[in-house]
């Protein structure tokens, strides 16, 4: 009994010691992510833009890493791993190490890949940290000089009776460009015949040869051509005018009630990412877009930051569900699949 007492007085005495370090034990994470945070960030960042170097999401890419490294007082730096519309590059990022050092920028393409890939190696709202909206770049379509239509409502009536015949350019399968063609298709009730590019760059360059009758692309693309008179425009697929490009009227202005098609851009890091780390990136995100040198590069590139309301992980998840819901029945009525 003496024996028992002991033990039990003993027990009592080192249950605060077995409280307190299991409390210190639970506290490890919280205290390991605070630490992390406060060292982030270390080295430098890699931002994946998964398309080409040269073409118009690179540029934003490289806009976007210099305005995140003035805030982070660190370097970032642009990795472009493209194909497969994106997704080889936002698959990279969704397997990466979540520890803030490498993220990914993404464009619209983020919301069709669902639709365009019955075998998507990633899920696109579980397998990221949404950390927030970016930019808007709006988009024109253009023609070929001699194209017989001279107004959109031409334009529009001339492709009822001749679509199938003409050529409607692309930057790939699934691309902003791809889309918006699709789009325009499906709210005019006309057909034309798609030629997919491997960027917009080249779909331009035969636009402006005479090789193919149309585009619609990104304002970064089109805006230097409408001012050069070697294209015809019909309208800016935004819902407002472009500063870059006062005198071109929206579609919508024009009749096309609700016609918007935008190459959007996102901030994405690899799910699980401490939260004291995201909380730096949203951060970082949100002083950026700010930034006048930011706001001042993306005007000459025909776009514009996002308020900084909406630079933020909600704000992102809730556009990126609505831009699925919008896009993946126009994509299944085409019958498109990438895979």
């Amino acid at each position: 009994r003496a024996f028992s007492t002991r033990f039990s007085n003993e027990a009592t005495m080192f249950r605060p010691r077995r409280l307190a370090l299991a409390v210190f034990i639970t506290a490890l994470p919280v205290l390991f992510s605070a630490a992390i945070a406060q060292d982030f960030p270390a080295r430098p960042i890699t931002l994946v833009m998964p398309f080409p170097a040269g073409g118009p999401g690179d540029a934003m890419a490289r806009t976007l890493a210099a305005a995140l490294g003035n805030v982070l007082k660190q370097q970032v730096i642009v990795d472009n791993p493209a194909g497969a519309s994106g997704t080889i590059g936002s698959n990279k990022v969704a397997k990466s190490r979540p520890d803030g050092y490498t993220l990914l920028i993404m464009n619209t393409g983020m919301a069709t890949a669902p639709a365009l890939y019955r075998a998507l190696p990633y899920n696109v709202m579980t397998d990221f940290e949404h950390i927030g909206r970016v930019a808007d770049m709006p988009m024109t379509i253009v023609a070929r000089n001699g194209f017989p239509a001279n107004t959109l409502k031409e334009f529009v009536a001339y492709a009822k009776t001749n679509g199938p015949k003409l050529t409607f350019a692309n930057a790939g399968l699934g691309s902003a460009a791809h889309l918006c063609a699709l789009l325009f298709m499906n709210m005019t009730q006309t057909e034309f015949n798609e030629v997919p590019y491997k960027g917009a760059a080249p779909a331009m360059i035969d636009l402006v040869g005479g090789h193919v009758d149309l585009l619609c692309d990104q304002t970064s693309t089109t805006s230097g051509q409408i001012k050069a008179g070697t294209v015809k425009t019909y309208g800016v697929t935004a819902r407002t005018r472009v500063a870059s490009l006062p005198a071109v009227p929206t579609l919508d202005e024009q009749g096309l009630s609700g016609f918007e098609a935008l190459s959007w851009f996102g901030l994405w890091a690899p799910k699980g990412v401490p939260k004291p780390v995201l909380d730096k990136l949203v951060t970082a995100l949100q002083a950026a877009v700010v930034d006048p040198a930011f706001k001042n590069r993306l005007g000459e590139l025909g776009g514009a930051p996002v308020p900084v309301s909406l630079a933020n992980p909600e704000s992102l998840r809730t556009y990126v569900k609505s831009e699925i819901d919008k896009w993946t029945p126009i994509i299944r009525k085409a019958g498109i699949t990438a895979d």
